[in-house]
């Protein structure tokens, strides 16, 4: 029996950051997935994780592993094929490892991914972006900091994590204002800012103090600000807007959602998809061909490029006996009212 443990730790410790140079957010995702999946596995087989064995993470257990994510956890799709990525990118590290498992490691490799209903995503209209960056009262700390935090999320479309990320080096001002972020992948992309977001982040440099965390934005505690405190900011000034702009209220917002709707609005602006990926910094553009389904001026234009078939002329003629019996009583009752 072969102990999982020192192996998982060297995959997690130098195989993704050391030899893939994975990003911090794919190590800390990979880790995740794997406390789910060694949480169950113990349940299951009443072990402690830290005893579970390699040969005890067979192909059966993964997929009910797999399948408990959605049925108990409520996973969807997506969430479900991310942790089975993790797994079988440990399983290909093991392979060489432990040549021995190469039968069972085959069969966790072969387990298929789960296909997902390929749905519009959500995006917001221009008067509720409007609302949301509205939101914020920039008369104190917070309500500057919010406002910055919404404006750059939406103009450069950024995920998240690089919004979070964003380092206080990595904003230039002069002389044309400009931020680089740091994507997934560990790709770089430069992207210019409007006046309006480089006014609302000179207010918030105005104000920001003596920070000692390098981090651009930081918390009412002077540390860096995480994941949860900026979904926690979002949904609280969407709560604000909807007040104005009812529709937001029907709405589930996130930070993507924003991501999404910059997209879009660049599509709109530029009918170019290359650009659109250019400024999300997708790898790949065909990532980008999803906004071609939500924006509907694309396809008007395709509409209007073609010449629609003519519709044939003529007058319906009843043909059912029952249809025609009751058009001969309508004449009948025609007639004998005129006399």
């Amino acid at each position: 029996m072969t102990p999982i443990a020192p192996h998982i730790t060297a995959f997690l410790q130098q195989r993704l950051p050391i030899e893939r140079h994975a990003s911090d957010n794919t190590c800390d995702s990979y880790a995740y997935a794997f406390k789910l999946l060694f949480e169950y596995a113990s349940d299951c087989l009443k072990v402690p994780p830290s005893a579970l064995h390699l040969e005890q993470i067979d192909s059966s257990l993964v997929v009910a592993f797999l399948n408990h994510l959605e049925t108990a956890r409520g996973n969807g799709p997506s969430s479900r094929n991310t942790r089975l990525a993790a797994i079988k990118s440990f399983m290909h590290f093991i392979s060489y490892r432990v040549p021995s498992a190469m039968e069972q490691i085959q069969r966790i490799l072969a387990i298929p991914v789960k296909r997902a209903d390929t749905r519009l995503v959500r995006h917001l209209t221009v008067e509720e972006m409007q609302s949301i960056l509205d939101a914020p009262v920039p008369n104190h700390r917070d309500g500057i900091r919010d406002r910055a935090m919404l404006h750059l999320c939406f103009a450069g479309g950024l995920r998240v994590s690089e919004l979070i990320g964003l380092r206080l080096d990595d904003l230039k001002l002069q002389p044309h204002a400009s931020v680089l972020v740091h994507g997934k992948g560990r790709k770089e992309r430069c992207l210019p800012l409007w006046k309006e977001t480089t006014a609302a982040l000179r207010a918030w440099l105005a104000v920001r103090g003596a920070v000692l965390a390098p981090e651009l934005f930081a918390n009412a505690r002077g540390e860096a600000m995480t994941r949860s405190g900026f979904e926690y900011i979002l949904h609280k000034h969407a709560h604000t807007a909807a007040g104005r702009c009812p529709s937001l209220s029907t709405k589930r917002i996130s930070p993507h959602v924003l991501r999404h709707t910059c997209a879009l609005t660049v599509l709109q602006a530029t009918k170019d998809l290359r650009k659109v990926a250019l400024w999300l910094g997708h790898a790949h553009m065909q990532t980008s061909e999803m906004y071609t389904r939500a924006d509907p001026s694309v396809k008007l234009e395709a509409l209007e490029s073609v010449i629609a078939p003519k519709l044939r002329s003529g007058r319906f003629k009843a043909t059912d006996q029952l249809i025609a019996s009751l058009r001969t009583s309508t004449v009948m009752r025609r007639e004998h009212s005129s006399k």
